[in-house]
């Protein structure tokens, strides 16, 4: 076949080499793949057959445990599907793994972006009735159907797949899912896998397909299966200090200066170059003449820092990625609150190393009737990017093959602001933390606070209308972003909840960060936020707030942490609060926390 066209094959192979070698594909069948793609050959149905299976007998029950939910995953390709299939081989030759034409295409029914699922569904010409048939769900006459459509949105993640682009914008790195065609669908996983399968996005025709090869040689008859959910535990916080390859700090003292010392200041932040007009601190070009580094971009190397540079002063923690990364800030949480975990945490688990005791908590909450809404979050993404709020254990499942994600509990009850324009809406508030020492803890809260508001009534229907169950507006495109600054906001809350101070509910947010904070700092490095006497952090705290009741029947608001976020945007701040960041340096590094705009609360 490269006779045919060798440069054509040679161009192949240099535009798609990476995804090759990344996805396993064998070089033996590269010039073969190469010729299918060209020529969009199916001849999958030359060698393989679907056949329909019914189940011998029902599963018994077993008992709960990680080994339980881990054989569940593997029974079934598609869980929760009512009718069973097989793929098989019904070539009279069988098939060997060594024949290099023994690569086979398989087609996508749907490719798209969660966002746009249900559009797709009721435009797309076909797509709802094909998908009805393809998933075993009713459909009658030719209008989509609600209740189709619905269904659809349900079960598709029982046969969803997913692949993410490597380069361009957040929002294009966003995870693209697809279903493969009634072939490739039907295929089974099975721990001990027939076949591999992988995404190859092929770049000439700008298409999508899924690669299916043998792993060995299969006679007439045998069962082509593919490989099943893994789940792999590690040791969690060493890893974590290994991926991110920093390198904790030696001992050290901590430094004493002159009260009257003016300090170098090198930055990369806009916000502060232009903000900081404090008579003690001056800007340096000179990052190595610094007394303060304060820069946007993590540091990894602090022990070369602290043998080199003892006496610089930071604006970061080692190991502070255990209270800024969504699954690490689950982890140390726990800590508190015996093993439901605090009362100021959704219950959170990780969907890569705790999926099975996620199964079990969910199929518990199923049986005793207990709400069931669950947001599934990319552990680093922000702004709302690749977040998803469903019920259904399917979708999550398949989740956790896009990209590393943790699940939380959705507040099914949260406490909602009247706008005058829409009703009840969804709300949450912004607290600005400054972390002067780790030990001992000391910690300031910036006075003032900010808010951000759904533009859209809450209910716990249409799960995936933004504007209804998200706050963040910003960069949500055509959205109008409601702001109300805190001081119009406290009277405005207390009319609407007479009952409920806000200084009260202050005093409870205030302890969920002491909390937080001291379980952060509990153990050492890389189990805790290591104890470096030169660093300091600004930290962005999100949360909300949820009707809860105590054990005497009180109903109370109850704070809920969403996450941390290191080096937040302070532009707004700064706009309606010129003197931020003058505070915020005179607490932190000249630690004169008097008469600047900030409360010690620990």
């Amino acid at each position: 076949m490269s006779g045919e066209n060798p440069a054509g094959y040679e161009a192949f192979v240099a535009l798609h080499r990476p995804a090759l070698s990344t996805s396993g594909v064998p070089p033996r069948y590269w010039e073969s793949l190469w010729h299918k793609l060209e020529n969009e050959v199916f001849d999958a149905g030359e060698y393989f057959g679907i056949m329909q299976v019914e189940e011998a007998e029902e599963e018994e029950e077993e008992e709960e445990g990680d080994e339980e939910m881990e054989e569940e995953l593997k029974k079934k390709p598609n869980p929760g599907n009512d009718l069973c299939y097989k793929v098989i081989v019904t070539n009279e030759n069988g098939l060997r793994a060594a024949h290099p034409n023994s690569i086979f295409l398989i087609d996508h029914a749907w490719t798209y972006r969660v966002e746009q699922a249900r559009q797709q569904l009721l435009q797309v010409p076909g797509l709802l009735h094909r998908l009805s048939n393809l998933m075993g769900i009713e459909f009658h006459g030719e209008v989509p159907d609600d209740g189709a459509v619905e269904q659809v949105l349900e079960d598709m993640w029982k046969y969803n797949q997913t692949y993410q682009l490597s380069h361009g914008t957040a929002e294009e790195k966003i995870p693209v899912w697809y279903i493969m065609d009634e072939f490739g669908s039907r295929i089974q996983h099975s721990d001990e896998p027939t076949f591999a399968t992988a995404p190859l996005f092929y770049m000439p025709h700008q298409i999508a397909y899924t690669v299916l090869w043998p792993l060995r040689d299969l006679d007439t008859g045998e069962e082509v299966t593919r490989f099943s959910l893994a789940i792999k535990l590690v040791c969690f916080f060493q890893a974590i200090l290994n991926e991110n390859k920093e390198k904790l700090p030696v001992a050290i003292n901590l430094q004493v200066y002159d009260k009257n010392k003016m300090f170098k200041v090198y930055t990369d932040l806009q916000q502060i170059l232009k903000n900081l007009t404090h008579p003690r601190f001056e800007f340096s070009d000179d990052e190595g003449d610094a007394d303060i580094l304060f820069n946007f971009s993590h540091i990894k190397d602090y022990r070369k820092l602290s043998e080199e540079r003892p006496h610089v002063m930071l604006n970061q923690f080692p190991c502070e990625n255990l209270l800024t990364v969504k699954d690490c800030l689950a982890s140390i949480s726990r800590r508190v609150g015996g093993s439901e975990g605090p009362k100021w945490l959704p219950r959170t688990f990780n969907l890569h190393t705790e999926l099975p005791q996620f199964i079990s908590y969910f199929q518990q909450h199923e049986r005793r009737g207990e709400d069931n809404h669950w947001i599934c979050k990319p552990w680093n993404l922000a702004r709302g990017l690749d977040t998803h709020i469903t019920k259904s254990l399917n979708n999550i499942i398949r989740n956790r093959e896009s990209s590393p994600k943790v699940v939380s509990k959705y507040i099914e009850s949260p406490v909602l602001f009247h706008r005058k324009d829409l009703g009840m809406v969804k709300f949450d508030i912004r607290y600005i933390v400054l972390l002067r020492s780790v030990k001992p803890l000391k910690l300031y809260i910036y006075d003032v606070f900010w808010l951000r508001f759904s533009n859209r009534p809450f209910s716990l229907s249409d799960l995936d209308d933004y504007e209804k169950h998200f706050t963040v507006m910003n960069y949500a495109p055509g959205a109008t972003l409601k702001q109300i600054h805190y001081d119009e906001f406290i009277p405005l809350f207390e009319k609407q909840y007479p009952e409920y101070s806000w200084e009260a509910v202050k005093v409870d947010i205030f302890k969920a960060f002491v909390e937080l904070f001291q379980a952060a700092s509990a153990k050492p490095a890389p189990f805790g936020i290591c104890d470096y006497p030169s660093s300091r952090a600004v930290y962005a705290t999100d949360l909300m707030l949820k009707w809860d009741t105590t054990s005497d029947g009180k109903r109370i608001m109850q704070p809920q942490i969403l996450e941390v976020n290191f080096n937040p945007d302070c532009d707004r701040a700064c706009k309606y609060h010129p003197s931020f960041f003058n505070d915020v340096f005179s607490t932190l590094f000249l630690d004169e926390p008097n008469g600047c705009h900030v409360t010690c609360i620990a």
